[in-house]
């Protein structure tokens, strides 16, 4: 038997007759004739979950202009912010509705609020005084939730929506999304009698929120985050819980999400970094509430090693002002002090343990003078320098082994490792950014990965050292992912080493994820210096602006150079002084905005959404998300702006999408199957 007759005989098995095969032919080409779904391209979230969940749920303005298209001028500014509240926040939304008609008042908003063009609560009350009930309050939104679902369904097919609803509701929500085959009266009739059927039974409440997130599903119909879900932001578990609920999500991992996923695997160096920049940020929230991490034992470290220091260096960023900092700043001085101290270590002992990597100028501690209080490091014009340390109380360093933990300090590692063991949501979360992720990602005519792809300064591909094999371009990132899910997935010393390898990624010069010469973390520290804190940015970052160097990347991936487009985050975009996302002739886009608040002085924007449906590409500028809590209250949304809109004059269809090339595969494969079938060669059953 060869292999197209087995397969054949395999999927008789799921089509057992030439009819069932028939149906299914019916039914493909059907859906190749439909638009494609809209493909949603964000980056750089830094544990921003407010914002992120936000624009989930308004699909970054998409909700917005369907309640624009749908109604137009027949209704004000305030009725459609208050359309748009229910379908983004349904729950918390009839909750505030249902007080008011139990109390006849809503809150006021503040003064900064209607300054700012929020919707007047007082004229929502004015409203609401017009329908005398919560009944009737229900059956108008009810009217306006279905016909705002509708148009965002009109796209797909019924099956696709069906299999996206609860079996509970599927009929009755079928039903209405589907009226239309009736007769214009007798339609309007059988609608209003479903309509008043669901009050009566006192299931309107629960429709309208059903309704509500089907149209969170199907205006996303696919996400793709550009790396670094993980940062500085408290929200990273609540992005990645939001994330499990999403029908459709890749992830191109992010050197942040790298440092992450290599502290939840066990990789100790990263371990400690991750605390480290948690702590430095008063982030610790995420540690502690978010994933459970008892940070007790790092507390009663610091204080038993550092209590008489001072710390002054080691503050954590605004800590006079950071709402975060859920504990005393001297405390979180010593225990940012204490953890770094391990890092270092760690980090020494792991690039020590490498020589393959090039990497021993980041081992530094044992080029310390604890007498006189000094470092001796080169500089670039090759002499060594003598720079006096900022901070010279290091009383577990060991002069003769430096690299070696204390054996307090490896207590204490060992029972932080434990506590990322034992976190049920953390080791979950880590299997959703291996499974949803990859180093890089091509679709639908893009070229999608976070940072880098290595060049030289002539524009060749870099080629590197991987886990010992030399590879360049695609195959170095090919290599690398390979090697990334082997930490995870390997074992022994193969999975150890690729396990040390992560660390090489979050900083090594040649890692797609970083492409810096150095990471001068402890410099930043202890040296004030800012030639010797300096780090250089690879050749890619500034010959990727070059369309040439673009169309050569496209190639290497097997894109068409003339269409493909590549999708980058990392580097944030400094709108405020002129820089545009929009590179290399529009070969490429940065879509890194500033989801993060931290990153929002420098960009002056609030973030990126790419957008690429069935009439082509925007791309969407975002403003500042106030709050979850306003945007219920009052109806306050992300303010967007479209930076571009690149427009095709014919619809792409599914038949033009790479899910359209794999249908056309499962055509041929049936039609062959129907062919076994009226031959004989096959038996019907």
């Amino acid at each position: 038997m060869t292999g197209d007759e087995r397969y054949l005989k395999l999927l008789s098995e799921k089509f057992p007759n030439a009819q069932a095969v028939v149906t299914e032919l019916i039914n493909l080409r059907a859906i190749l004739s439909l638009p494609k779904g809209t493909e949603h391209f964000v980056s750089d979230l830094h544990g921003e979950s407010s914002a992120f969940i936000h624009m989930i749920k308004n699909a970054s303005g998409v909700v917005r202009r369907k309640v624009d298209e749908v109604y137009g001028k027949e209704m004000s500014e305030e009725e459609k912010r208050a359309l748009c509240a229910l379908i983004y926040y349904p729950d918390e939304r009839i909750e505030l509705i249902k007080k008011f008609y139990e109390n006849s008042s809503l809150p006021s908003p503040h003064k900064k609020e209607k300054d700012a063009g929020y919707m007047d609560l007082f004229t929502l009350n004015a409203q609401l005084s017009n329908l005398p009930t919560l009944e009737d309050w229900y059956r108008q939104r009810l009217h306006q939730v279905v016909d705002i679902a509708r148009a965002v369904t009109i796209k797909y097919s019924r099956s696709k929506v069906r299999r996206l609803l609860p079996d509970d509701y599927a009929y009755v929500i079928s039903e209405l999304l589907h009226e239309s085959s009736l007769e214009q009266k007798d339609r309007q009739t059988y609608y209003n009698a479903i309509i008043e059927a669901i009050i009566e039974t006192g299931c309107a409440e629960q429709l309208l929120i059903t309704i509500s997130y089907l149209i969170h599903s199907l205006t996303i119909d696919k996400l793709h985050i550009v790396g670094d879900i993980f940062d500085r932001g408290p929200g990273a578990p609540k992005i990645m819980d939001v994330l499990s609920t999403v029908r459709d999500y890749d992830i191109q991992w992010g050197n942040h999400d790298i440092e992450w996923m290599g502290a939840m695997a066990g990789n100790l160096a990263l371990l400690a970094t991750v605390l480290r920049v948690s702590i430095r940020y008063a982030n610790i929230e995420t540690l502690e509430e978010g994933y459970g991490i008892n940070l007790l034992p790092l507390a009663n470290f610091a204080m038993t090693i550092y209590g008489d220091d001072p710390c002054t260096i080691w503050q954590t960023k605004d800590f006079e002002n950071n709402p975060r900092l859920t504990r005393s700043a001297q405390l979180m001085a010593k225990m940012h002090k204490a953890i770094s101290i391990i890092q270092f270590k760690l980090e020494g002992q792991t690039v020590l343990r490498h020589p393959e990597w090039h990497m021993d100028h980041r081992a530094l501690l044992h080029h310390i003078n604890l007498e006189q209080g000094t470092i001796t490091l080169p500089c670039g014009d090759g002499e060594r320098k003598v720079f006096p340390l900022l901070d010279t109380n290091l009383p577990t360093l060991d002069p003769d082994n430096p690299y070696e933990l204390s054996r307090y300090e490896q207590d204490l590692m060992n029972q932080l490792w434990r506590s990322f063991r034992k976190s049920e949501k953390m080791q979950r979360h880590l299997r959703m950014l291996y499974e949803h992720g990859s180093l890089y990602l091509v679709c639908n005519g893009f070229l999608l990965y976070h940072a880098a792809i290595p060049l030289n300064a002539d524009g060749s591909f870099t080629e590197a050292e991987v886990c010992g094999e030399r590879v360049s371009g695609k195959a170095l990132m090919d290599r690398t992912d390979e090697i990334i899910r082997r930490a995870f997935y390997g074992e022994g010393k193969a999975k150890q080493d690729a396990l040390d390898y992560l660390l090489y990624l979050w900083e090594g010069e040649f890692s797609p994820l970083y492409n810096k010469d150095k990471m001068t973390t402890f410099e930043r520290y202890f040296i004030d210096n800012k030639d010797i804190q300096h780090e250089a940015k690879g050749a890619y970052f500034t010959l990727a602006d070059d369309e040439q160097v673009c169309e050569k990347i496209l190639r290497e991936f097997g894109l068409d150079p003339a269409n493909g487009r590549i999708i980058n985050g990392h580097v944030p975009v400094r709108t405020i002084k002129g820089e545009t996302p929009i590179r290399a002739n529009g070969k490429r886009f940065v879509i890194d905005g500033g989801f993060s608040k931290p990153y929002q002085e420098k960009t002056g924007i609030a973030g990126y959404t790419l957008i690429y449906n069935s009439h082509g590409i925007q791309l969407v500028e975002h403003e500042s998300f106030e709050s979850r809590e306003q945007a219920v209250l009052s109806g306050s949304d992300i303010h967007s702006r479209t930076l571009l809109q690149d427009f095709s004059g014919q619809r792409i269809r599914i038949k033009d999408t790479d899910k359209g090339k794999e249908l056309l595969d499962q055509i041929n494969s049936l039609e062959k199957l129907l062919q076994a079938y009226h031959s004989g060669k096959l038996k019907a059953r």
